[in-house]
């Protein structure tokens, strides 16, 4: 249990008095952190100009903790990702369905069809309870689900499974990405923020790698949906000691718990500016509030056309076919597939490494284009080997493409 200031509803702002060796933090009121309107606002400018005053950036070591835990999620959804890539073959002749290609496409895409569900509501269920709080009740499908799949006999406990396992992936991701921004520091908050790709690369290798002795172990697909299920208890339970997010005990006028939890990943010298970017922030959503319907006309729409356009371009680009079936396509192309999966995930996992120490050096658009450029490039391999070429080539040129 954690203990907080006494009255820490009437906290807002830090003023710090001087002694010999170290600060301390004296907490005003929350009249005098917002500022008087009849005093002219004088107390909120001293505040956020010797926030202002602050040198150096916070320690990112206190924040990295958090960060990790939080990227759990992330990890599960690339192991979720990859987990039937190559024991579908097996779980259709187990479970009854093998040669049927509309109930193959159902064990990959009802997990997708959980996920946009989780997307829909993940929002107002963070903004409901929390960012710790619905990381909880994100791994509780990630535990069930998994569960399920793993014990169940025919195609319909596979597809509920599978369902549950995506709701969770749908709570869970797009938290992952708010908490993690809302809890680093700002220098390294693009770096952190590519901790999630990362985390998702190295759980869709942990699949591909646990699926290599589906062929030679009967019944080993339903150990690769057992395992899965122990990260998601563990993201669960070590989210409990996580810090919350700062800017979500602020909206709810938690100021003194809000100042605890930036003490906890900043450090207490930069609790001062961090209180001051969350007032000011505060101050300009005062000036409006936003209607759902504006997002789609006036100055909004130019923001979420280009979001929306960049996510879409990334899913239709073709990576989720490599990723659902490339065990399908090396087979065709006459390549081992096990070993071949595999590389597959390092390739990705290269590439988001390389974004990440780049993030920062080269900006998000060039990574950007880039990244669209060499899908493209991936994408006309694919297409050559399957129709332009005949013998060997076809081989290298399908294998080239997976890994570009």
């Amino acid at each position: 249990m954690r203990s907080y200031p006494r009255d820490w509803r009437d906290y807002s702002g830090l003023e710090m008095l001087s002694t010999v060796n170290l600060p301390v933090y004296k907490r005003s009121t929350s009249k005098e952190f917002r500022g008087d309107p009849y005093r002219g606002d004088d107390t909120t400018a001293r505040w956020l100009n010797r926030a202002d005053q602050d040198s150096g950036n916070p320690s990112w070591k206190l924040s990295l903790p958090h960060v990790g835990v939080a990227t759990m999620s992330a990890f599960l959804l690339g192991y979720h990702l990859g987990v039937v890539n190559e024991p579908l073959q097996s779980i259709s002749v187990d479970l009854g369905f093998a040669g049927n290609t509309l109930a193959e496409g159902l064990v990959v895409s009802m997990c997708l069809g959980g996920a946009l569900v989780g997307c829909l509501v993940s929002g107002s269920i963070s903004d409901a309870i929390g960012r710790r709080r619905t990381f909880q009740l994100s791994a509780l499908p990630m535990i069930i689900g998994p569960s399920l799949s793993a014990s169940t006999s025919s195609l319909l406990g596979m597809l509920l499974g599978r369902f549950l396992v995506g709701t969770g992936m749908g709570l869970g991701s797009p938290v992952a990405s708010l908490y993690i921004t809302e809890v680093s520091p700002i220098s390294v908050r693009g770096t952190y923020g590519s901790f999630i790709q990362i985390a998702t690369c190295l759980g869709l290798i942990a699949a591909l790698f646990f699926g290599i002795p589906v062929k030679e172990v009967a019944g080993w697909w339903r150990f690769c949906f057992w395992v899965s299920a122990f990260p998601a208890a563990l993201l669960a339970i070590l989210m409990e000691f996580c810090a919350e997010s700062p800017h979500w005990l602020f909206k709810h006028g938690r100021i003194g718990e809000a100042e605890v939890e930036f003490e906890r990943l900043l450090g207490g010298p930069h609790v001062q500016s961090a209180m001051a970017d969350l007032s000011r922030s505060d101050k300009g959503a005062e000036g409006g509030s936003i209607k759902f319907s504006e997002l789609f006309i006036g100055r909004h729409i130019r923001v979420v056309f280009i979001g929306t356009v960049l996510y879409a371009l990334q899913q239709l680009s073709g990576i989720n076919a490599i990723f659902y079936f490339s065990s399908a396509v090396f087979r065709s192309a006459g390549v081992p597939s096990d070993v071949a999966n595999v590389c597959v995930g390092f390739a990705n996992l290269s590439g988001s490494v390389t974004a990440t120490l780049l993030m920062e050096k080269l900006g998000r658009k060039f990574l950007l284009l880039g990244s669209f450029l060499g899908m493209a490039a991936a994408m006309g391999l694919q297409a050559a080997a399957t129709s332009l070429f005949h013998g060997s080539w076809d081989q290298y040129l399908s294998v080239g493409g997976m890994l570009l």
